[in-house]
């Protein structure tokens, strides 16, 4: 049963979303938070698998739940909900430490889908996205803040791990990648496994936003090559 804590300060938004949720016999709904402070409250106290967290609240905002959600070390992992495709705030909440995003107008499947894929420790944002997403807002914000040791940690990937990472931040998937490489997909998971270990990176977009703040990859052209 996959635990989830609903964050959004809008009540008809969150009564929608546990209906969905609780018709799900895989996902219970363990509490509802109006704001970020109180979603950062509860995430501790419950310890939901998923945090359902909307972006735009008063007070303390999404990210900033996000982030402190993250920096606890806890075991709960956080997926964005969102307006807009592609909206800068779903950036930052990336960056913050965030699972992925959403728009709050996908489909019930998806939103499942997505919860499920948070929980089982995948990231959710379509690999063709993923570049696009990546490429636009680090060409705008630049590196973030505390990025500087992101070198350092690419230091410890193998030659084929960082062709690896690169084809991630390029948006492939992990077949996609094998086809490039010339490998079995089995062996890319086993190579996408290392490359989140040694970079500490919570999962796979974390991992290319790494990527992107050290400077392996570059927001406009092709990926550099090590």
């Amino acid at each position: 049963m996959i635990t989830v804590l609903i964050a959004d300060d809008q009540p008809l938004q969150r009564m929608g979303f546990r209906m969905l949720l609780d018709s799900s016999p895989q996902v219970t709904v363990v509490g509802e938070a109006g704001h970020g402070a109180d979603a950062v409250r509860q995430t501790a106290a419950l310890r939901p698998d998923v945090v359902l967290m909307d972006i735009r609240m008063p007070g303390m905002d999404g990210i900033e739940a996000t982030r402190n959600i993250v920096s606890a070390g806890g075991r709960s992992r956080v997926l964005i909900l969102t307006t807009f495709d592609l909206d800068e705030y779903a950036y930052g909440a990336l960056r913050a430490g965030a699972s992925g995003f959403l728009l709050k107008d996908a489909l019930p499947d998806e939103l499942l889908a997505g919860i499920r894929a948070v929980a089982a420790g995948d990231a959710v944002v379509a690999p063709a996205m993923t570049r696009r997403l990546l490429a636009t807002f680090t060409r705008q914000l630049g590196p973030a803040p505390g990025t500087a040791g992101h070198a350092d940690r690419l230091a410890a990937l193998s030659a084929r791990e960082r062709e690896v990472l690169i084809d991630m931040a390029s948006g492939l998937t992990n077949s996609e990648i094998a086809a490039h490489l010339v490998l079995s997909e089995s062996t890319i998971k086993t190579h996408v496994s290392r490359v989140l270990a040694k970079t500490g990176a919570r999962d796979r977009v974390q991992a290319v936003i790494i990527a992107y703040d050290a400077g392996l990859v570059r927001p406009s052209g092709p990926p550099e090559t090590p």
